[in-house]
């Protein structure tokens, strides 16, 4: 096991005080930093901005931690999954989206799940273990090594686990990659996606700049703690004072993600009350019908069921966004991660 310490995972302010300890100043922190994030090296020794000597002393007390690409699928719509290995043998998925005028990498913050929610496989797996803030932010710089020329400036904690769930690694992670000498992602273009850990909510807040998403799922706690077990412990009502205390900047909304199961949440009634409960927070909702391709139990409800429920947050001024699945043939859309299952790779 190589115990050495991974400078790709280390803060600004952690990366300067290990200079320290070598009896370097400061600024040789930020040059490290640029190196590994932004000219995307994987040693020391084209690092020639510091000496020989210096290059020698990392090389023996420090690396560059690094993903193993142990697979990628393209989607028929340009989307690429990333199957990355880690050092101990883990595997975790991490998903690349084009558009038009910006690019996203969705990444994983944990192998696995515990929230068990029933309408994502990534939570059947069971929680195997947190991802280190290194293996966080090395799915950004691993997906920009595997395809150059692509510009990356999204990126959304929305992949296998519960960033919320491993919070202290999530946070560094998201410190490092909004900082200038870091990644150069800005807080406005990152986004954590939460399954409902109310008391998390507003401390994140509080601990980074960052865009929020919940993931909401049903209008009453009887539905939602069917498919979402963590409401159980965390209800709507709960859920809802956490969202009113996060810190918005002005014009900012949360995004309510919100997965349209057919006869179980996607009626006239569900919308209206949907308005309701959203009536106290300055928020947009993505709507995403359910992705039922491996599903017995649940469905997708129908194009004309989906506009119809689009249609009535719209009558009410809340804005509603019918979110279209990118990568479902390659197993890449909302909620189908789940590196386990290497059959259905």
């Amino acid at each position: 096991m190589d115990d050495r310490i991974d400078l790709a995972g280390m803060t600004l302010e952690e990366t300067q005080s290990f200079f320290k300890g070598l009896g370097q100043q400061n600024y040789r922190a930020a040059q490290i930093l640029r190196w590994i994030h932004q000219g995307l090296s994987v040693s020391f020794e084209p690092m020639t901005n510091l000496s020989k000597d210096l290059r020698k002393e990392l090389t023996t007390s420090a690396r560059i931690g690094r993903l193993s690409t142990l697979q990628t699928v393209e989607s028929e719509d340009g989307v690429k999954k990333f199957l990355f290995g880690l050092n101990d043998g883990a595997k975790i998925e991490s998903v690349y989206i084009p558009s038009e005028d910006h690019d996203t990498l969705c990444v994983s913050t944990q192998v696995g799940c515990a929230m068990d929610c029933k309408i994502c496989r990534t939570g059947q797996m069971g929680l195997i273990r947190n991802l280190t803030t290194g293996e966080i932010v090395g799915q950004l710089l691993e997906a920009r090594r595997q395809i150059p020329g692509s510009v990356i400036t999204n990126v959304v904690l929305m992949g296998m686990g519960e960033p919320l769930a491993n919070f202290d690694n999530t946070v560094r992670a998201i410190r490092i990659l909004s900082n200038p000498n870091g990644p150069q992602i800005s807080w406005r273009r990152i986004t954590v996606s939460t399954s409902g850990l109310a008391p998390k909510i507003f401390e994140l807040g509080q601990s980074v700049r960052v865009k929020l998403a919940v993931s909401l799922n049903a209008v009453t706690d009887e539905i939602r703690s069917m498919i979402m077990p963590v409401n159980r412990k965390y209800p709507l009502n709960e859920l809802i004072s956490a969202m009113k205390r996060f810190p918005l900047p002005k014009r900012d909304r949360i995004t309510i993600e919100y997965v349209l199961i057919r006869g179980l949440n996607d009626s006239d009634s569900d919308a209206k009350m949907l308005v309701k409960i959203l009536n106290p927070i300055r928020a947009k909702v993505n709507l995403i019908p359910f992705n039922d391709e491996l599903s017995t139990e649940f469905r997708s409800p129908t194009p004309k069921r989906v506009a119809a429920f689009q249609d009535i947050l719209m009558s009410k001024s809340l804005m509603a966004i019918i979110r279209k699945s990118r990568g479902r043939d390659i197993l890449a859309a909302c909620g189908q991660l789940a590196s386990e299952n290497r059959r259905d790779f």
